[in-house]
């Protein structure tokens, strides 16, 4: 009896160091430099229903269910979606816009485990035709959850889709 309660609280004890040291917050973006003015890019990048032509999980479910509610490129606007297992359930909310420098928006994942996040683009002219463009999106991860980041390298993977749609991106806006 007395060994299956040292066991009992020898778990517990693990699961309260790996909480306490396991990643507590994340941000992760890449960049990108598009050979256009930043008026034109910033122009594309406020408008949600352009990521279709960009985003890496439009291509891993180019079957999903997508609604939108509001107006595309103005605050309030709303693009939700829900897609297979790679893209899960989710919706994505403009809340700010500041014109040729930042959109930012709240990224809320339903499916497949429900989290939210802080997404934003960021341009910043480079000179008269080259805009440098930053992707990203950063949150926090509550405890016990957050141990799941010491196994899982949200860089890596999630910043690897950011390069991917990024280059599509400067392809799209550099061929118009």
């Amino acid at each position: 009896m007395m060994i299956a309660l040292y066991v009992v609280l020898g778990i517990i004890a693990i699961i309260v160091f790996l909480a306490l040291v396991a990643p507590k917050s994340y941000n992760v973006s890449r960049s990108i430099t598009i050979d256009k003015p930043i008026t034109e890019v910033f122009n594309y990048l406020k408008h949600i229903k352009n990521q279709d032509e960009w985003s890496p999980w439009k291509k891993k479910d180019p079957n999903m269910k997508q609604e939108h509610v509001g107006t595309d490129g103005e605050v309030g606007f709303i693009a939700k979606w829900e897609g297979n297992k790679e893209v899960g359930t989710g919706e994505q909310e403009i809340v700010s816009i500041t014109e040729n420098e930042s959109i930012n928006s709240q990224l809320h994942f339903y499916k497949p485990w429900k989290s939210q996040s802080d997404a934003y683009i960021t341009t910043r002219e480079i000179d008269a035709n080259s805009t440098e463009v930053v992707w990203g999106f950063s949150g926090v991860n509550k405890p016990p959850s957050n141990i799941f980041f010491l196994f899982f390298n949200m860089d890596k993977t999630v910043g690897k889709d950011f390069e991917e749609g990024l280059h599509d991106l400067k392809q799209i806006l550099e061929s118009r």
